[in-house]
């Protein structure tokens, strides 16, 4: 076999992978609908608001955000943009770096969150916990942690 050959997905390994992908792209989708549905707010803005609002002075520096986010600092700058219209978020230069921006969750942004989340917490669960046995929860984490793992290694072992 050439050392630059693929290694072709096997019919079980191509099944699995058709499946893993579809569940993403659908579940979601699924949330995204719920979010936009009951709270007219997107899935990422909602993920804005949470990692905010679990945050010290639901305050944090727009890059660390980004990174707990999955989003890039350019799609969080145009998300919190919006956000700020609403009300919701506000930014401020850091005070022990002015190099950073914060991104600070509003009284009305805190109302929105506790709001939408009995919701979007419920569709998770329907979606989600609910199909599965406890130990497929602890099956799923286990596989979620270890591809995790393994995107994180392959991002910070790439040639820059």
């Amino acid at each position: 076999m050439d050392a630059h050959e693929p290694r072709w997905l096997n019919a079980e390994e191509r099944q699995t992978w058709l499946s893993l992908t579809a569940m993403v792209i659908n579940l979601s989708n699924a949330l995204d609908t719920q979010l936009q549905r009951d709270a007219q707010i997107s899935h990422f803005e909602y993920q804005v608001l949470a990692t905010l609002s679990e945050a010290a002075d639901r305050t944090m520096r727009m890059s660390e955000l980004a990174i707990l986010t999955n989003g890039s600092l350019s799609r969080l700058s145009h998300v919190v943009k919006r956000l700020e219209k609403q009300g919701w978020v506000r930014r401020t230069p850091d005070p022990d770096n002015g190099r950073y921006t914060l991104a600070v969750l509003t009284e009305a942004g805190w109302e929105k969150i506790v709001a939408a989340a009995p919701g979007h917490v419920e569709a998770v669960r329907r979606l989600v916990f609910d199909p599965l046995t406890q130990a497929q929860q602890r099956t799923l984490r286990t596989v979620g942690q270890r591809v995790n793992q393994a995107v994180v290694l392959a991002d910070t072992c790439r040639p820059d």
